[in-house]
């Protein structure tokens, strides 16, 4: 509709927010969803600038003025080129990368204090410049999961590593703008039910027809009677008890 109300879903690249849009369209088929697809350094500032509504991210996150639902926890690969030893393993420490040439890309989600391996000279720009670096045999790269499987190459495999920082993914978004729309968003991220999670508008929409309802059937109680009623003494109970029998009882022969 026209001129009606859109809500604004950011995400950062690895997130796939299909399933949520899919029930959004299906819960709330009168109000667009619009996808903004956003750098994971920059989720913050558009959320913080109005340019979405929410924003699926990475933590961690300023929480000064931004609230943020911890969604879930990703697994910590390494990619490495499908001929490497690592492939012959189906899940490594980062002790086994010790003499690795490691890329650390500036867009890195991990939050390294300092990555396991030997440092690059230069660190790529983006996480899908230090794919090709690792296609061309010149380090590996360790990133969650879902970059990993984002940048697929044919050439290219991964596998987790167990001790490895972990990514975590969460809805934010402007803790003064909390509004209905965010809130229905919420309740399709969390799980609830079409009844649970259909929001204060709709419990507002149907609230004025169940009060009419209910003076209307608390009417039609009223006019009815209960059956024996007019035949109950007034003050008395409905049932009474017969008066006691007079005289002596008669003497068998």
């Amino acid at each position: 509709m026209a001129g009606g109300p859109v809500f604004r879903l950011a995400y950062v690249p690895g997130v796939t927010p299909s399933k949520w849009v899919r029930i959004w369209g299906e819960r709330l088929p009168d109000v667009p969803l619009e996808l903004v697809a956003v750098p994971p350094a920059e989720a913050a500032g558009l959320l913080r600038g109005r340019g979405a509504d929410a924003g699926l991210l990475r933590l961690p996150v300023d929480r000064t003025d931004l609230s943020a639902i911890p969604l879930y926890t990703e697994a910590t690969v390494v990619v490495v080129p499908k001929d490497h030893f690592v492939a012959a393993a189906e899940e490594i420490a980062l002790a086994d990368l010790a003499d690795e040439l490691v890329l650390h890309p500036l867009d890195d989600t991990l939050g390294w204090e300092r990555p396991p391996g030997r440092p690059a000279l230069e660190r790529p720009a983006t996480t899908a410049d230090a794919v090709e670096l690792v296609a061309a045999g010149v380090g590996v790269l360790v990133v969650p999961q879902s970059l990993a499987r984002l940048h697929h190459r044919r050439d290219l495999t991964y596998r987790t590593v167990a001790d490895a920082p972990q990514s975590q993914v969460a809805l934010s978004w402007r803790e003064d703008a909390t509004t209905d729309l965010v809130d229905d968003f919420i309740g399709i991220v969390r799980g609830r039910t079409v009844n649970s999670s259909r929001g204060r508008r709709a419990a507002a929409d149907t609230a004025p027809a169940k009060a009419k309802d209910g003076a209307a059937a608390g009417k039609a109680a009223a006019g009815r009677k209960k059956p024996g009623a007019a035949r109950t003494p007034a003050g008395k109970g409905a049932r009474t008890s017969l008066p006691p029998r007079r005289g002596k009882p008669r003497r068998r022969g």
